[in-house]
């Protein structure tokens, strides 16, 4: 558990029009967003300009060589061309706008009605009050990670549904300053909170150092965080709740006291042996949100090297057991981009092992694609990092 050094203000979202992200009866009475849960089988590491052909980055708003608009139809998962009032017309003929937070926190991704916010944004329940001109500068760094996590879920066919069309299984975010009060990184009942604070690079290696950690980026809180809410969904309450049990240990075990064990004791001396990080260690529902998170790591980047020719093609949605892909593509590649690194004078990039029972869980995880909803019953908070 991890508290912010500076203060938090959990300010809902001001009264913009239309309502604002952080009320619960605007969300209840907000239709589902259309491509709010889409299975896309194909990476989206490399994308073209449809107007000149130029190379476009997953963040570009503009051509930079024709200067044409440009948004994210998530239904296409592709970056399309939007006209002067930012509109894109789909191969139905259907209208798509781009998301009314561009300025605010460089959303690109299109909305299914002007003026309106896409389905990226309607997971945010909280942001920072217009007043807290830290928190909006922190803002849009933690924005641009949950669209990258939301694109690897797309990809992977995970579904994404939102609490205005689950209030009670639904997932949603809240982005929170650390400017008036502490602020946990954590996940409860399909909330996932985030401390804005760990937008500033400089905090970030801080507490880095000082927790002993080998990695940790904004793009991380987000996976280790979603992957306490895929147990939830997708693990507790089903029959493959055995399974992770044998494999990660009982979740029930009391969360505090192995907090308070794993930071007085540290880790078993031979954790390397049987957990891909320290922090797994912890307690069963870490080990499972750290596998998970490494889960997302190596599929994003072995289909990201292949897109750019860095490594051979390799379909991280095959049915052959995951750790085929680890040992015979993901290992090899791992070893040259850390080579790469240390040519760089860098940290290597994936300073991780990968032992067998690892291998194991990372199967596990990968055979979640495509599982039912669990009722969740015995989730309970699990604050983390």
């Amino acid at each position: 558990m991890r508290g912010a050094m500076a203060c938090s203000q959990r300010i809902p979202c001001p009264g913009d029009v239309p309502p604002p992200l952080c009320s619960e009866a605007a969300r209840r009475a907000t239709p589902p967003r259309d491509g709010a849960r889409l299975c896309q089988a194909r990476p989206v590491k490399s994308f073209r300009c449809r107007v000149c052909g130029n190379a476009l980055t997953f963040e570009n708003s503009v051509c930079v060589s024709c200067h044409t608009p440009l948004g994210f139809s998530r239904a296409e998962a592709e970056i399309v061309p939007v006209d002067e009032n930012g509109r894109y017309l789909d191969a139905d003929e259907r209208a798509w706008h781009v998301c009314r937070n561009l300025n605010l926190s460089g959303c690109t991704w299109l909305a299914p009605v002007e003026g309106g916010q896409c389905s990226a944004c309607d997971l945010t329940r909280v942001r920072p009050n217009d007043a807290d001109a830290k928190g909006l500068s922190q803002y849009p760094v933690a924005e641009r990670a949950k669209r990258w996590l939301l694109v690897d879920l797309d990809r992977l066919g995970f579904p994404v549904v939102g609490k205005a069309e689950d209030p009670e299984q639904g997932l949603c975010f809240d982005l929170l300053s650390s400017v008036a009060e502490n602020v946990t990184i954590g996940h409860a009942d399909g909330v996932i909170t985030i401390d804005l604070a760990e937008s500033d690079d400089a905090y970030r290696v801080r507490v880095q150092k000082q927790l002993g950690e080998p990695y940790r980026t904004m793009l991380g809180h987000f996976r280790h965080e979603v992957g306490h809410y895929f147990e939830w969904i997708l693990v507790e309450g089903t029959e493959r709740l055995t399974e992770a049990r044998a494999l990660f240990g009982d979740e029930t075990a009391d969360y505090q006291a192995e907090i308070d064990r794993h930071y007085s004791e540290g880790p078993p001396a031979d954790w390397p042996e049987r957990y891909i990080s320290t922090y797994a260690t912890m307690h069963p529902y870490e080990d499972f949100a750290e596998t998970w998170a490494h889960y997302l790591h190596i599929t994003d980047t072995v289909e990201t090297a292949a897109t750019y020719g860095l490594s051979r093609g390799a379909d991280v949605s095959a049915s052959v057991p995951f750790r085929e892909l680890v040992t015979d593509t993901w290992m090899p590649l791992a070893t040259a981009l850390n080579m790469v690194n240390r040519s760089m004078g860098k940290d290597d990039l994936y300073p991780f092992l990968l032992p067998d029972p690892v291998l194991d869980k990372l199967d596990f995880i990968a055979s979640l694609r495509g599982e039912g909803t669990g009722d969740g019953s015995a989730a309970v908070d699990q604050s983390s990092r």
